[in-house]
């Protein structure tokens, strides 16, 4: 099972990078600035682990639910308030200082920050940071995932 789990997780991320350098390379037609050759190979660092940490929160959330309607319901309702939390849409010196502790909970706030630094030099944390959270954060969900698949049962 846990092969299966690596290859969920390879395609997963295959398929996300591959999204995510389409929108970079059209950012970059329509006139975003083109970061140095380091900042672009650390973005897609940040980006293999923004990827894997939600496609092993995915595969945790897909191995308790018996219903896939079920599942794209949970996973909407909790990936759109960590989108809207991440620091992506808004700043984070501009949110509330509840709704700006919550932000430093969610993993996906150290992703975009880190993105932010390689791609435009400005951020809220320190490169380090963003990459020491987001890299615990992904081996954590990563293990969860793998854990939970490893005890599930197929019926």
């Amino acid at each position: 099972r846990i092969a299966i789990v690596l290859g969920r997780t390879a395609g997963g991320l295959t398929t996300g990078i591959l999204q995510a350098l389409i929108i970079l390379f059209l950012g970059i037609m329509l006139g975003m600035s083109l970061p140095s050759i380091q900042g672009l190979i650390l973005s897609l660092v940040f980006m293999i682990l923004i990827a894997t940490t939600f496609i092993g929160l995915g595969l945790a959330f897909a191995s308790k639910m018996e219903d896939m309607s079920g599942f794209s319901l949970i996973m909407n309702f909790l990936i759109f308030p960590l989108f809207f939390l991440s620091g992506a849409l808004y700043p984070l010196d501009q949110f509330p200082e509840l709704i700006k502790i919550l932000a430093y909970f969610n993993p996906l706030t150290y992703g975009v920050d880190g993105l932010r630094y390689c791609l435009i030099g400005t951020s809220a944390f320190s490169p380090l940071t963003d990459f020491a959270v987001l890299g615990v954060c992904c081996a954590a969900m990563l293990f969860l995932g793998a854990y939970l698949f490893e005890t599930t049962e197929v019926n």
